[in-house]
């Protein structure tokens, strides 16, 4: 594990490509191609992807869809070499401000069963499980959690959201940019 001294978070762009796909086939079974990046990243008024750089070098990467006003997060990663140093938390912290900032009224995941770490990070932002998408996994027939947090523009989630965030930048030296 690399330790960290600044992070840096920005819009994804075609030149992350090569390293959000790196990151893309050691943190999926069934990756995405970089096709569909491209339409996201491209083509799609309605998505929303970022990118977590250390030192210029990309280490993580999220997005979402904002459509009307919900917002759906499609996907996070972080390389394997940097995990466990807040950078999964400071992405979905980003996508849940530029969520708010289109618009958004609440969010929504899926998650898989066995990804306990991802479901703890998302409980602790106030997404709680609604359901249940059986088989969702095409690699597996894993299920998948359905998370949803909202509304997001309620005082207390505000609340809420403001101590992670204050909490988060004075944990450890780094800037989320």
């Amino acid at each position: 594990m690399k330790q960290l001294t600044r992070v840096v978070i920005e819009p994804m762009r075609v030149e992350h490509l090569p390293r959000v796909l790196e990151i893309e086939r050691v943190s999926f079974p069934t990756p995405w191609p970089q096709d569909a990046y491209l339409q996201e990243i491209r083509g799609n008024r309605l998505a929303s992807y970022i990118v977590a750089k250390v030192e210029e070098e990309v280490v993580g990467y999220a997005g979402m869809w904002v459509i009307l006003d919900e917002a759906h997060i499609t996907t996070i990663a972080v390389d394997p070499r940097y995990r466990r140093q807040s950078i999964g938390e400071r992405l979905l912290l980003a996508l849940i401000e530029e969520a708010i900032r289109r618009g958004a009224r609440w969010m929504t995941l899926e998650v898989r069963k066995s990804n306990t770490a991802a479901q703890a990070l998302y409980r602790k932002y106030g997404f709680r499980d609604i359901g249940v998408r059986r088989g969702y996994y095409s690699d597996n027939r894993e299920d998948a959690i359905v998370m949803w947090a909202g509304v997001l523009q309620e005082p207390h989630f505000q609340n809420h959201l403001n101590a992670l965030r204050a909490k988060l930048e004075g944990s450890d030296p780094m800037d989320d940019g």
